[in-house]
């Protein structure tokens, strides 16, 4: 049977004061619309159709040709959102799920399980409840006695009896597809909003004496629609903590979960270790027996196995295995480090790549470059890339040694096996196997430092008279 679903994401956000549209807010890395988006696919719908209004252009930007759109002009209610993908799924034959845009915590499995309910039951709709302590302000779900819905009572209608019920609507279903559209046909605004209410089809098909069913969800905290600031802080630390959860149940040990950020589409794996403060961003892989952290950022970035990372920021870059990194370095996109690098540091890599077993130990920059197997660069050396019009390359071959304070004016080629002294700035190629020294002659003058000492001193007298 063909699963399609259509998204709610047409409504301004008004209550998150942003000139950000609400469902682009993102919560651990990504937009909410996204998230939803996600778990759809990961249920296997085929035909995707997310409403919009406010925003339109931004959220169609974002998503691309993951879903169609459907424009909602005026903003009248859930039915009347529903209604405008009439043309693009109105004679379709199949189940429907209808879901909001701002609500991302709500897993596919869950979703799974809602439809294997409905199919289950032959039922028309099937509503996604929560069972909530607190339901003020929420639609009660109310059951008949053979356990199928009954109505859904709002708030505002609710006697003394249905409003102690605690299983709300979380706004989420699964409808058979034609009579979904047919009931919607019968949906009026007779109400004090004047709005179109996605909910009356429920009520229109048990009149008709359909089956409705209700599925209730076992974490509440999946039903969290976010509407304002606050709910957006509650979702990020929820979906926070599940990921962490997730890594921790795979082997990954994680020191502090409080203190440690991980976004969703981050892969690690077992036995790798994060201390407080790591922050994991994108889609960074990172391998097995890794240590990463305390206080280390790692954005886009791929990190083989048995690496060390400490203190330290990596965007856009590549770690391979048994290399250590930090503390205090900052890789920067295009950064290769080959197998067994040693990055130490206050230094900084740039679209370099280092191959195996080279040290960068501290203080250095290395940018534009590409670097041999087992070179020493020296504490203070950089590589010149910059003319102020062009990046130039600076190239290093194997088993070089680049000394203390050494200037690589690029474009320029360093032999294999060949020696910078300390201190030199080179300008031209260095062959394979030469020593190369660039310094200006030292001069030591008897007595020079004393007698400027003196002429300063009598600057500072003048001056204070």
């Amino acid at each position: 049977m063909k699963l399609m679903a259509i998204v709610l994401a047409a409504g301004q956000g008004k209550r998150m004061k942003s000139k950000l549209y609400k469902v682009l807010h993102p919560v651990v890395g990504k937009p909410m619309v996204g998230h939803v988006v996600d778990t759809l696919q990961h249920i296997e719908v085929t035909q995707t159709v997310v409403v919009v209004g406010f925003g339109a252009e931004a959220v169609k930007g974002y998503l691309g040709d993951r879903a169609q759109y459907a424009l909602q002009e005026q903003q009248l209610g859930t039915g009347h959102a529903v209604l405008q993908t009439k043309d693009l799924l109105g004679e379709e034959e199949g189940m429907t799920v209808v879901i909001c845009g701002d609500t991302p915590l709500i897993t596919a499995a869950t979703l799974q399980e809602t439809i294997k309910l409905h199919q289950q039951s032959g039922a028309a709709a099937t509503i996604l409840t929560a069972k909530l302590g607190e339901p003020q302000g929420y639609g009660r779900i109310i059951r008949g006695e053979d356990g199928r819905v009954a109505r859904i009572v709002e708030q505002k209608d609710c006697t003394a009896e249905e409003a102690a019920v605690q299983e709300i609507n979380t706004g989420t279903y699964i409808f058979d597809n034609r009579k979904m559209f047919k009931a919607l046909a019968s949906v009026t605004n007779k109400n004090v909003q004047n709005e179109y209410y996605l909910t009356d089809v429920i009520g229109i098909m048990t009149s008709a004496g359909e089956v409705v069913q209700g599925y209730c969800m076992a974490d509440p905290a999946e039903s969290i629609g976010v509407n304002d600031r606050v709910a957006l802080s509650e979702a990020e630390q929820l979906f926070k903590a599940r990921i962490n959860r997730e890594h921790m149940l795979n082997g990954v040990t994680i020191i502090d979960p409080i203190n440690t950020y991980i976004e969703k589409d981050v892969t690690i794996g077992a036995d790798t270790v994060l201390l407080p403060g790591t922050i994991l961003r994108g889609n960074t892989q990172i391998g097995e027996l890794c240590t990463i952290g305390p206080q280390t950022e790692i954005i886009d970035s791929t990190i083989r196995d048995e690496v060390t990372i400490k203190q330290s920021v990596l965007q856009d870059a590549y770690v391979d295995s048994e290399t250590s990194v930090g503390p205090f370095a900052y890789l920067r996109p295009g950064a290769k480090l080959g197998k067994q690098v040693k990055v130490g540091d206050f230094v900084e890599i740039k679209n370099a790549t280092l191959g195996e077993g080279t040290k960068v130990s501290h203080l250095s920059y290395v940018g534009d470059a590409v670097v041999g197997t087992n070179v020493n660069i020296g504490c203070g050396a950089i590589t010149v890339n910059y003319d102020g019009f062009n990046k130039n390359l600076t190239e290093i071959g194997n088993d070089a040694f680049i000394g203390s304070n050494v200037n690589l004016i690029a474009p320029v080629k360093i032999g294999d096996g060949a020696y910078v002294v300390a201190g030199t700035t080179i300008t031209h190629n260095v062959n394979e196997g030469d020593l190369s020294i660039a310094r200006v002659r030292q001069e030591n003058k008897a007595g020079y430092a004393d007698k400027i000492k003196a002429r300063m001193k009598a600057k500072k007298e003048n001056k204070g008279r």
